[in-house]
């Protein structure tokens, strides 16, 4: 609210109960600015902000869904108002019926308004969105009003996680641990992925997770190449790498977590040599993702250090760096995909990519090296928030060297 404009109000809208065929739905999401705002999960939720309202109970509005007893029988308890304010602390709840009404009588009053999007830079723009389809609709009815966007606000807020958000993630974070475990007791040859993929999600449903955070990667052998790779559906051979990057969702917060591992529970010498160069990526992106750090300063650096590492495992040449287009440099070839991004509410949550590194700020440091002629892929993955001189690795203690691997897969129950 201190970031609005004078004599302006921002109006909020849930995210869509999508439909699947017939007249089944999709398990529901809510929108992550409404939950940011407000923590309500409930479908049909809106957000009201009105902070130079001459009446102070209406700065801050919380509309819900009003229940009733036969859509109770149905699909179960419905917030009231009490509880509402309960969860969000805003105290002035009104029922979606009265809605048109209760914006009338703001508008008449406000000269600007916020709107929200989802402006994510990785969003797919040709698909019909809800989100604009609201935003034509309230032009058309208020068409002299001045317009702002409230995403510009919201990246801003919601990059910055606060200590309460952390504790919320290092849950998320502690059951990923926990489902790391489980399978690296239950990984060896001839199992496959999907069995693999069922103890995870075993793991996280009996430590109470949501679900998961994102569709589980689960890639044996030359699969591991693929980075988005979720068929899942092939055997784990003797001598494979797999790759697994999964993670918990808890309290709406998400782990992002990726580990790559002997099948057999023992590396070979050359895998051992390309996951310690990984390894030594990662480490290294941990130790200069700092406050203060340019985020392309420290793409370039990563791609410094990575090309050193691939430089030393063989896979190109001095002369590929010397003669590399500097738009596209030679250790892409083996590394194609980006480092680091935002965590949160989304998996690949909002944030700047131009601008320096914040304290509150929380990333996954995920470097990868991906050897087509080797059938071979790695990626080591964790999640790292930033604090006010370093940051702090909410996987620490969880393993991560090719030891501490192999000495959790030999300890088998």
């Amino acid at each position: 609210m201190k970031k609005m404009k004078p004599n302006s109000v921002a109006i909020f809208h849930p995210a869509p109960t999508y439909p699947k065929s017939g007249d089944g739905t999709m398990p529901y999401k809510q929108d992550a600015d409404i939950l940011w705002l407000s923590g309500i999960v409930q479908e049909k939720t809106y957000v009201v902000l009105y902070p130079d309202n001459p009446d102070k109970s209406m700065r801050e509005v919380l509309v819900l869904l009003r229940p009733n007893d036969l859509m109770e029988k149905w699909v179960g308890h419905k917030l009231r108002k009490e509880e509402a304010t309960a969860i969000s602390g805003i105290m002035n709840v009104q029922w979606l019926d009265g809605m048109d009404v209760l914006l009338q009588v703001m508008m008449n009053s406000a000269d600007v308004v916020y709107l929200n999007t989802n402006e994510h830079n990785r969003l797919d723009t040709e698909l019909p969105r809800i989100d604009l389809l609201f935003v034509d609709e309230f032009r058309e009815k208020y068409p002299i009003h001045k317009y702002e966007r409230a995403a510009r606000i919201m990246k801003e807020l919601r990059c910055i996680k606060t200590k309460e958000e952390i504790a919320v993630v290092q849950k998320a974070v502690d059951i990923t641990h926990k489902a790391l475990n489980r399978v690296l007791q239950f990984i060896k040859p001839g199992v496959t992925e999907y069995e693999i993929e069922a103890e995870v999600t075993h793991e996280f449903l009996r430590n109470r997770a949501t679900g998961h955070a994102y569709e589980p990667i689960i890639a044996s052998g030359d699969r591991a190449r693929v980075l988005h790779y979720i068929d899942n559906n092939m055997p784990c051979k003797s001598g494979e790498l797999l790759l697994m990057d999964f993670g918990a969702e808890y309290g709406n917060y998400n782990a992002d977590m990726t580990r790559t591992v002997p099948v057999n529970g023992k590396f070979t010498k050359r895998q051992k040599e390309v996951y310690n160069a990984c390894l030594a990526v990662h480490n290294y992106c941990k130790n200069i993702l700092k406050p203060g750090i340019n985020l392309q300063d420290y793409i370039k650096k990563m791609g410094d250090e990575m090309t050193q590492q691939q430089l030393k495992l063989g896979l190109i040449s001095k002369n590929d760096v010397k003669n590399e287009d500097p738009s596209n440099p030679a250790y892409k070839k083996y590394m194609y995909h980006g480092v680091t991004h935002f965590l949160g509410l989304v998996v690949h949550d909002v944030g700047s990519y131009t601008d320096k590194v914040q304290e509150g700020m929380l990333f996954t440091v995920e470097p990868g090296i991906y050897i087509e002629e080797e059938k071979m892929g790695i990626r080591i993955e964790n999640n790292i928030w930033i604090t006010k001189n370093g940051h702090q690795d909410l996987f620490k203690g969880i393993p991560i060297t090719a030891e501490e691997i192999e000495a959790a897969m030999t300890h088998k129950k």
